[in-house]
């Protein structure tokens, strides 16, 4: 079983919002594989599903960014997984928008979801960062995640979780940099 957890805060008001890219790649992957219809558990909403031949949780936290962490430790906890199990999809701020990058392990770099998954499994999980800019000031970052993406963003946004949730069989079978590639590959068409 491997856990793909999205990042992002519940309700309406914060759906398009830019630190809830997450939960957009996990709603678009959930449409894709035809994963089970969303059900609350562990404290987030989960669904079930395969990718290829692995079976995989999507775990979207509902305790708030600043308590992820907890979500995620639940359901770990009751399938028995390991951090290397574990799977987030997060908004990042130093990546330029609509780039995709994958890495296991790393820092928090002040990113609060990030900050509260590390403090309850630890650092050596995979990441799947989702580019969305840097403001240019470290006083606009809080309003700037907090916004939505604009409407210009719209198609590029859709075209890069199209090609994330296109990709995605690579991701659940270890393949980070053909999954890296062909995601960029799809995004330079």
């Amino acid at each position: 079983m491997q856990i793909w957890v999205g990042l992002g805060n519940p309700g309406a008001q914060y759906a398009l919002h830019r630190h809830n890219a997450g939960f957009m790649a996990l709603d678009v992957i959930a449409g894709l594989y035809d994963f089970s219809p969303w059900k609350k558990q562990f404290h987030g909403l989960t669904a079930e599903g395969r990718i290829g031949g692995q079976k995989i949780l999507l775990l979207k936290p509902e305790t708030f960014m600043n308590e992820s962490g907890r979500a995620i430790r639940a359901a770990m906890d009751f399938y028995k997984c390991a951090p290397e199990d574990v799977t987030v999809f997060h908004d990042e701020l130093d990546l330029a928008p609509m780039k995709v990058k994958v890495k296991r392990g790393g820092g928090a770099a002040g990113h609060n979801g990030l900050r509260s998954t590390d403090a309850h499994i630890g650092p050596d999980f995979r990441r799947v960062r989702l580019g969305i800019g840097h403001p240019g000031h470290k006083d606009r970052v809080h309003g700037y995640v907090l916004s939505n993406y604009h409407n210009s963003e719209t198609d590029a946004l859709s075209d890069m979780l199209g090609a994330i949730g296109a990709e995605a069989g690579w991701l659940a079978a270890g393949d980070d940099a053909r999954f890296m590639n062909d995601v960029a590959m799809r995004l330079a068409e």
